[in-house]
C-alpha cells in the first residue's frame, strides 16, 4: 500500500464502479485502525454481520441504506454514521455510492 502522509488524496472515484459488484480500496492500515473506499453499484449490498471494533461509515456520493440491529437509516452524500462495535449490520446501495469506512481498533 502506498505512504499517504503528506498527499492529497481526491476521495471521489477513488476506485472506479463495476457493474453488479463492491469495488474496495484500502487507504490506511495500522495500529490504531483502517480506511477502506468502497464503490457500490446499484443493488448490491453487504449482507448482516458484526466487527469487533467501531466502524464509521462516511457517504461520498449516492444513497445507501445502513441497517444497524434492525433499524434502517437512509445516507446521502456527506452524511455519517457510527456503527457500533459486535451490533449487526448490513448495507444496501439505494443507488450507486461511494464510502469512505473507518474501523477503529484502538481507543
Amino acid at each position: 500500500m502506498d505512504k499517504i502522509s503528506e498527499k492529497i488524496l481526491k476521495l471521489k472515484n477513488l476506485a472506479e464502479y463495476q457493474n453488479d459488484a463492491v469495488v474496495s480500496k484500502t487507504i490506511y492500515k495500522g495500529t490504531a485502525g483502517t480506511v477502506t473506499f468502497f464503490a457500490f453499484d446499484k443493488v448490491q449490498s453487504l449482507s448482516e454481520h458484526t466487527a469487533p471494533f467501531d466502524a464509521m461509515v462516511q457517504l461520498i456520493d449516492g444513497k445507501a441504506e445502513v441497517k444497524i440491529q434492525g433499524v434502517s437509516y437512509v445516507l446521502e452524500t456527506g452524511d455519517l454514521i457510527l456503527m457500533p462495535a459486535n451490533k449487526p449490520h448490513s448495507l444496501f446501495a439505494i443507488e450507486r455510492f461511494e464510502m469512505l469506512l473507518t474501523m477503529f481498533t484502538k481507543m
